[in-house]
């Protein structure tokens, strides 16, 4: 090249000028005929030829600036479009770099498509970095963080995968337990062990610097960054090079697998989701709860040291294992009946007991009553006492349906059942106390079943309790005389949310997580993961998305919480759940779109309206939406996304 002469950038950006000029002077005549938008492309294509610039322009497409649209019917002409002379058309690339935000804290660079519905963008993002039903997850604009003059100089590690080729395969190929494309060289390996592979404890200063929710205010105001996820990018003033986060939206996991090996990015991500929910206090949880998954992050965080892949490559013995397991299954069902009238007496022998009953009502302090229990079927009676247990009842609750959720301390011998029944007004709140941890995981146990429609007859009666007793264990106190009471490799400060920092020091955090380590210890780290992730869920806030809204005829804001199965009204200056209502029992829902305010009518002639204060109605219109969709997923049809039904139900009037 020559001394003083333009470079290759130059040249080019001087051949854009000239392209854009030509056009620009054939905009009367390509504006006033019937060309096409394929024909306008076709045009522009040629010009680029004769003014020798040699690209690719399969992904490019024309967005008008001022009507903020892509013109991507190319069967459309211009007209129909609505375009005038005076109209500013750009051609550019479909796909474009992004900064993406991972839950495990990591930014990716990678090309996304810029012209298409964010669900769809979400999507071909999952395809390329191997995560499974990517229906689940969805963008949120970042929380601005306030930059202080320490961090301008510290530079950010951005791993890039913009040279990764789009590809149209529903499943990415695998080679060597990762897709191909991670497989090309070490820098992409290097990539793809980030994803699949558990982050360390985070420092305690880096924890420090996170945003942190102080209230559920606070968190209403996050839910409000969601991206519409019927619009696309550029529409919602995402540009090139911008940073979004992908986070899960959706708490309704759907066949959650480990020991299937192309889901071991999805879980790890959602793991690290979890995470930082637990450390930022995003979820509350019991400070029991908080030193057990203190113990099982630093026992991941010990064990992904040596066991790098959380589960198997191998992907032809999962499947073969998975059928094998469906067979057995099979052939459970069709045992003799003799046997399940076993298990069901059982059974029945131990679940009619005495339990203390509570059901809690605004300003009341009444305690506890105990009564006699008994199960029958799917169903559980309650009576004064034993010798009145052969007449009526004094009630009988449906379990049919209901939400089962956890309160239990071990230490403080602490074992409650709560129980959201379902009923016309919304849900009645029940709680169920037991004696002893025996008697909590049967009673436990035949809740989860009742609420599934199983009765204790089922041959996952005994699994349940097993799997209830196991949670238990791992709460209690290790027992072992050689558990070590300090170790100088645990950094206690990087293992639970700041709150207890300041509540404890680091040699009384110590003993505390040790002793729960000891009965996670021998977990391995598939099997620690998921049970991070079950205790996760078994969380009683777990799942609950906040909006504050203003209910019609009320003079003060109030809190929505929208769970993956209900909706709960909470009174926002006590924090009281003040009505709950579920989804099945929803007739409809509609938005007046002109006042932005939402109604919607459930059985009973119960109808609720609101408008929202913290968040557009669009995106309380679209968690709605999005929970029912998800509730529609079978197994037999776990591969397949119907992605207009889900379109049709949270897109609102943009779907039409």
């Amino acid at each position: 090249m020559c001394k003083g002469g333009p470079s290759q950038q130059q040249q080019e950006q001087v051949n854009y000028g000239q392209l854009f000029k030509l056009v620009s002077s054939l905009s009367i005549t390509i504006f006033c005929g019937s060309e096409t938008t394929l024909d306008f492309l076709v045009l522009l294509s040629v010009l680029c030829v004769s003014l020798e610039i040699k690209r690719d322009w399969s992904d490019h497409a024309i967005w008008w600036e001022q009507k903020q649209q892509w013109l991507l019917r190319t069967a459309w002409t211009l007209e129909k479009y609505g375009i005038h002379a005076d109209a500013r058309l750009l051609f550019m690339p479909q796909h474009k770099p992004l900064k993406l935000g991972l839950p495990n804290g990591k930014t990716l660079r990678l090309k996304a498509c810029f012209s298409r519905p964010v669900f769809q963008t979400v999507m071909g993002i999952c395809k390329i970095l191997d995560i499974r039903h990517p229906e689940e997850l969805s963008l949120l604009r970042p929380i601005e963080e306030k930059k202080k003059k320490k961090d301008k100089d510290s530079a950010e590690e951005i791993y890039d995968l913009t040279e990764v080729p789009l590809s149209s395969a529903s499943r990415p190929l695998l080679y060597d337990g990762m897709p191909a494309h991670f497989a090309d060289s070490p820098e992409m390996e290097a990539v793809y062990k980030m994803l699949s592979v558990t982050q360390p404890p985070p420092a305690p200063e880096v924890i420090a610097k996170q945003y942190r929710p102080a209230s559920v205010v606070d968190k209403a105001h996050i839910n409000g960054r969601w991206l519409d996820s019927s619009r696309c990018l550029m529409q919602q003033g995402i540009q090139e090079n911008d940073r979004v986060w992908l986070r899960f939206k959706y708490f309704s996991f759907y066949d959650m697998d480990p020991k299937v090996c192309y889901d071991v990015v999805r879980l790890t991500q959602l793991y690290e989701q979890a995470r930082w929910a637990i450390l930022l206090e995003d979820i509350d949880c019991t400070e029991e709860e908080m030193m057990l998954f203190g113990a099982l992050q630093y026992h991941i965080s010990k064990v992904s040291q040596s066991e790098p892949q959380m589960v198997s490559s191998n992907a032809a013995m999962d499947d073969l294992d998975s059928a094998l397991q469906s067979l057995e299954v099979k052939l459970e069902g069709e045992s003799s009946s003799a046997s399940d009238m076993l298990v069901g007496h059982i059974g029945l022998d131990n679940m009619r007991n005495m339990i203390s009953y509570f059901r809690p009502k605004r300003l009341t302090l009444k305690g506890y009553k105990q009564y006699w229990f008994k199960f029958q079927d799917t169903s559980i009676s309650y009576f004064k006492s034993k010798e009145e247990s052969i007449g009526e009842p004094i009630q009988q609750i449906n379990l049919k349906g209901c939400e089962v959720a956890p309160d239990v301390n071990v230490t403080a011998q602490k074992f409650l059942i709560r129980l959201l029944i379902p009923a016309p007004e919304g849900m009645n709140e029940v709680y169920l106390r037991c004696e002893n941890e025996e008697q909590y995981a049967q009673w436990m146990a035949g809740c989860r079943l009742a609420s599934k429609g199983k009765t204790l007859a089922d041959s996952s009666f005994q699994n349940e309790i097993q799997s209830i007793r196991s949670f238990l264990a791992m709460q209690k106190k290790s027992s072992h005389g050689n558990a070590p009471t300090n170790d100088e490799s645990i950094n206690t400060h990087s293992l639970v949310s700041p709150r207890y920092h300041k509540k404890y020091k680091a040699k009384q955090l110590t003993p505390r997580i040790l002793d729960a380590y000891q009965n996670v210890a021998q977990l391995s780290l598939t099997d620690a993961v998921m049970r991070f992730l079950q205790i996760w869920q078994a969380l009683p806030d777990f799942g609950l998305s906040y909006v504050v809204v203003r209910f019609k005829g009320s003079r003060k804001d109030e809190v929505l919480g929208i769970a993956p199965n209900r909706l709960i009204r909470i009174d926002l200056a006590v924090g009281d759940v003040v009505k709950t209502w579920r989804y099945n029992n929803m007739k409809q829902w509609n938005v007046n779109w002109d006042i932005r305010q939402m109604a919607i009518e459930f059985e009973g002639n119960i109808n609720i309206a609101f408008g929202c204060v913290t968040a557009d109605c669009k995106i309380v219109h679209e968690f709605i939406g999005g929970y029912i969709f998800m509730s529609t997923r079978s197994r037999a049809k776990s591969d397949t996304l119907n992605e207009e039904l889900f379109h049709k139900l949270t897109g609102g009037h943009e779907a039409l």
